[in-house]
């Protein structure tokens, strides 16, 4: 009997325009009536569960519903936060000016605010985190499901798009983000929640905050940014841990993407069993070769990309197969679930993935591993 693949994304996916004026009311501190915001963020939430179990995924999300983006979303969660911080464009966008500026006018950058750490860091006496959980926690009941996750953001994140501005340095704010993110973290899994971490800062930060550092520096930081995350993971089960790094979630030449097989190591160090990568972006579709050198350890499940999530291309389920099959030659076919490169809607309101292509990409995911799960 052939052993079934599973499924799963990323984690975000796309709000309903009512919600997404909702999250931008906000963030911008302007007035909105909490009692209809929570309300819809419960009803968006009950919709994508069912939307998701309609396609056939096996580990699904709230779709980050109740959030502005995957990592400033902690503003509303922690004190500490306040003025903005400066953008950074990634390296490989500085080097086609000429495109750099055509994404800007074409509308397609979001806005929204990004503070900076200027106070001392403590938790905010509010209900944000246990209203996910219970939203979440009741869709999943009443569609008879129980493999859902959440997302966090990771304490190198928010170190990368939340800068210090008050403590000594950059290790000590790491530290204390460690510290306090522990509780946010704790409180999923508590729940009988998978917990993904979100770690853009172990790859996209590499050409982003940290284009103007050289290569071993940049990985001696990456390792202190896993140690911070498993400080924070210590009273979390290794078992309902995920981690995902990619490399920017945007249609670019990304030419100066650091290789998967120079971070891999830092990486498993990661007290997690899940590792989501991209693997259909075009710089990075052939790094399934790297596992035929970095053996994945016998305690993870890797979650390759299977799925693009920044173009309207609907792929075929035959080449959402391949790609399993190509991983499924270096890795044992029961360390693989397929996954897709990143969230469909990292930002609120904004996203390449037209909506209803984006679920249509997701059914092509499922026939595809099916598909795999029967020829491998």
């Amino acid at each position: 009997m052939n052993t079934k693949i599973l499924t799963t994304h990323v984690g975000s996916l796309p709000r309903s325009k009512t919600l997404s004026e909702f999250l931008f009311a906000k963030d911008k501190g302007e007035s909105f009536n909490l009692n209809e915001f929570d309300e819809v963020v419960s009803q968006n939430v009950q919709e994508i569960v069912k939307k998701q179990l309609d396609i056939g995924i096996d580990f699904i999300s709230d779709g980050e519903m109740s959030k502005i983006s995957y990592a400033t979303y902690v503003k509303e969660r922690i004190n500490g936060f306040s003025g903005e911080s400066e953008r950074r464009a990634p390296a490989d966008l500085d080097a086609f000016p000429e495109y750099k500026e055509k994404i800007a006018k074409s509308g397609g950058t979001p806005t929204y605010t990004r503070p900076c750490c200027t106070e001392e860091l403590s938790l905010k006496k509010n209900n944000d985190l246990l209203k996910d959980i219970n939203n979440f926690s009741s869709a999943l009941n009443s569609n008879n499901h129980t493999q859902g996750f959440m997302n966090s953001a990771s304490p190198g994140v928010i170190n990368v798009f939340l800068p210090n501005k008050y403590y000594k340095n950059d290790d000590e704010y790491l530290e204390k983000l460690s510290s306090i993110m522990s509780d946010e973290y704790e409180k999923i899994t508590s729940k009988n929640l998978y917990l993904q971490i979100d770690c853009p800062d172990l790859a996209l930060a590499r050409h982003m905050n940290f284009k103007d550092m050289d290569e071993k520096s940049f990985l001696h930081r990456a390792e202190k940014q896993i140690e911070a995350l498993n400080a924070s993971l210590a009273a979390v089960p290794q078992d309902q841990t995920r981690i995902h790094i990619c490399w920017g979630n945007y249609e670019g030449p990304h030419t100066f993407d650091i290789g998967l097989e120079k971070i891999l190591p830092i990486v498993l160090k990661a007290k997690t069993k899940y590792l989501l990568i991209e693997s259909s972006n075009p710089r990075h579709a052939h790094e399934w070769k790297v596992f035929e050198n970095i053996k994945l350890p016998k305690d993870k499940v890797i979650v390759p990309g299977v799925i693009d999530s920044t173009s309207n291309f609907v792929e075929h389920p035959e080449v959402v197969a391949d790609r399993l099959r190509q991983f499924a030659s270096v890795v044992p076919k029961d360390q693989i679930m397929a996954g897709t490169d990143c969230g469909f809607s990292t930002f609120a309101g904004f996203g390449k993935v037209d909506e209803k292509i984006c679920y249509e990409k997701l059914s092509s995911l499922v026939k595809g591993t099916k598909i795999a799960s029967n020829t491998i």
